[in-house]
C-alpha cells in the first residue's frame, strides 16, 4: 500500500513549524498589500500573490514580502478572475442542496488558485488537476479546517476574556485572526507540496541495467 501523502497530524505540524519560520515575512507582506492595494492593476497582482502565498511557503526557504510585487502575479489576472467566476457559478447552485455537495466542491479545488499560478496552466485544468490531486484526502482537509476554525474561536475567547474594553477586543480578536490566517496558509504549503509533488517514475529494466544490477 503507498504511504499517505498528507496525514491530518503530519499538516499540523509542519505548519505550525512554516508558520514560525515565515511569520514575520508574512506580516511584512500583509503590511505592503495594504499599503499599496489603493494602486490600481498593482493591487491585482498583490492580491493574487497573497492569496497564493503557499506556492512560496513550500518551497522551504523564508519568503520575502517583497516577491508580492512580482509581475507574474499580474500576468494571471484574467485567469485569476475566470477561476474565481467558474468557483462562484459552481459552488452557489451546489449550496441550494444542503451545503454538504458545495463543501466537497470547494475541497476538492481548493488547490486550483496556486495550480493556476505555479503551473501555469488554463482556469478549467487547474479546477481538475485540484479535484485530482485532493481525490482521497478531502476528509484530511476537512478535519484540518474545523481544527483551524476551533483553534480560531478558542483564541478569539481566551483573548476576549482578558480584554478590558471594546478597543482591546478588537485588537485582540484580530491578533487571532491573523495568527490562525498565517497557521491556516502553512499548512496548506504542506498541502500543496505533498498532493502536488510527482513521483519520479522508475527506470525500466533492460539488458544493459539488468546485468549492472546482477554485477
Amino acid at each position: 500500500m503507498a504511504a499517505k501523502k498528507i496525514t491530518y497530524v503530519g499538516v499540523m505540524s509542519e505548519g505550525a513549524t512554516i508558520a514560525v519560520k515565515n511569520v514575520l515575512s508574512m506580516a511584512g507582506a500583509v503590511v505592503l498589500w495594504l499599503l499599496t492595494i489603493w494602486v490600481p492593476y498593482i493591487n491585482v497582482g498583490t492580491t493574487i500573490a497573497l492569496q497564493t502565498m503557499p506556492i512560496e511557503l513550500s518551497k522551504g526557504k523564508v519568503i520575502s514580502p517583497l516577491y508580492i510585487f512580482d509581475e507574474k502575479y499580474r500576468k494571471y489576472m484574467g485567469e485569476y478572475f475566470t477561476l474565481t467566476g467558474l468557483i462562484s457559478l459552481s459552488v452557489l447552485p451546489a449550496l441550494a442542496f444542503l451545503i454538504v455537495p458545495a463543501i466537497i466542491i470547494l475541497l476538492g479545488w481548493s488547490l486550483a488558485y496556486y495550480i493556476l499560478v505555479d503551473k501555469g496552466v488554463a482556469p478549467g485544468e487547474a479546477l481538475v488537476r485540484s479535484n485530482n490531486a485532493t481525490s482521497g484526502y478531502k476528509w484530511v482537509l476537512f478535519a484540518i479546517n474545523i481544527s483551524l476554525f476551533v483553534l480560531l474561536m478558542i483564541l478569539q475567547m481566551i483573548f476576549t476574556s482578558v480584554a478590558e474594553s471594546f478597543g482591546m477586543i478588537f485588537i485582540m480578536m484580530l491578533i487571532a485572526v491573523i495568527a490562525v490566517t498565517v497557521y491556516s496558509l502553512s499548512c496548506m504549503a504542506v498541502v500543496y507540496r505533498n498532493l502536488m509533488a510527482e513521483d519520479v517514475p522508475s527506470e525500466p529494466e533492460t539488458p544493459e541495467n539488468a546485468d549492472t544490477v546482477k554485477e
